[in-house]
């Protein structure tokens, strides 16, 4: 019999929707959970999930999970409210989960949403859970990817300045996030990825009046990958490229910045009820590719106007932990 998969899934903040998500998600992953494919390490609040079950009718002692609680946090979880104290909890639930992870205890990280804002107050000044796995495992060259079905979007730059963006596009930084993103295509079992990278400046450049880093660093690092016989395309301009990528033209578009790369991906997988303005369903995973943690997420915040009510919706979550398991069995296949 295969060994199982062990996720360890942080709670993120208590405050938020972290806690109700994941026990809606146990729930749903129950079969797998249970045909011995997978195991579910819950790392947070123990007296939140517990909160959460209640809230939304789920007997916490049938859910499948381990839980693992990080306290004592000195404080009060105060659900719906951006706290130090739930800043602290959900450092501490990555911190353990990570600690695991790198020391073959877990096989990868599932994260639930934590508030920057949050984590700042607690004294954990990190932009977000990439570059806080990157401190966690000693390496800073992490690469965001973002799934939603068939599009696939990992990004070269993320969270910095519009103006700092130019200087990070850099040839290793590229070549860099193409590797990654190739591997993760193989693991996910597309034998001959095809990669569309997205221009810098609008129309890539026009030629180079409107910028030079396409004819300076982009256009020679994709002529490497085509020179040594892999299918990478480009530079085409930010506003079709993911036209080109729903097209099924590409299996993954390179994004030069955060809200390129965000903004089509979340577009598609946020399912808004046009009567009402109101999101009915998130859809997206979040993964931290480069890194030796594989860790997927949910592609949603914390939610903090709906926590404690029952009604958030766990679809995400179900989805960055199935994506987890495909690419660590994609993984154990290539002997990863």
């Amino acid at each position: 019999m295969t060994k199982a998969i062990r996720l360890a899934v942080t709670m993120g903040d208590p405050g938020g929707i972290g806690p109700e998500i994941i026990a809606k998600a146990a729930h749903q992953l129950r079969d797998d959970i249970e045909a011995g494919r997978l195991q579910f390490i819950v790392l947070g609040s123990a007296e939140a999930l517990d909160r959460a079950c209640t809230q939304t009718g789920i007997t916490r002692d049938t859910l499948p999970l381990t839980m693992i609680d990080v306290g004592p946090v000195e404080g009060e979880i105060q659900t719906g409210k951006i706290t130090a104290v739930g800043g602290e909890w959900a450092y501490r639930a990555v911190k353990k989960a990570a600690e695991m992870t790198l020391a073959g205890d877990a096989d990868a990280i599932v994260t639930a949403p934590l508030s920057k804002e949050a984590l700042h107050l607690a004294g954990h000044h990190f932009e977000g859970h990439t570059e806080l796995l990157a401190h966690l495992s000693e390496q800073r060259d992490a690469v965001m990817m973002l799934a939603h079905g068939p599009m696939r979007v990992s990004h070269v730059t993320t969270h910095c300045a519009i103006n700092d963006i130019s200087k990070r596009v850099t040839p290793t930084r590229l070549r860099r996030v193409i590797d990654v993103t190739l591997e993760a295509l193989e693991c996910l079992g597309i034998e001959a990825p095809r990669i569309g990278v997205a221009g810098l400046n609008p129309h890539s450049g026009e030629g180079g009046i409107l910028g030079t880093e396409e004819a300076e660093v982009i256009t020679p690092v994709i002529n490497e990958y085509i020179a040594k016989g892999r299918d990478v395309s480009g530079p085409v301009p930010g506003d079709t490229v993911f036209i080109k990528l729903r097209g099924n033209h590409f299996d993954a578009v390179i994004a030069m910045y955060h809200d390129q790369g965000h903004i089509p991906v979340k577009l598609l997988g946020f399912n808004v009820d046009p009567a009402t303005g109101k999101w009915q369903a998130i859809s997206g995973v979040n993964v931290t590719l480069g890194l030796p943690i594989l860790r997927t997420s949910v592609d949603h915040g914390t939610a903090f106007d709906i926590a404690g009510k029952g009604i958030a919706n766990a679809d995400s979550l179900v989805e960055a932990a199935e994506y987890a398991l495909k690419l660590l069995e994609g993984r154990r296949k290539k002997g990863l």
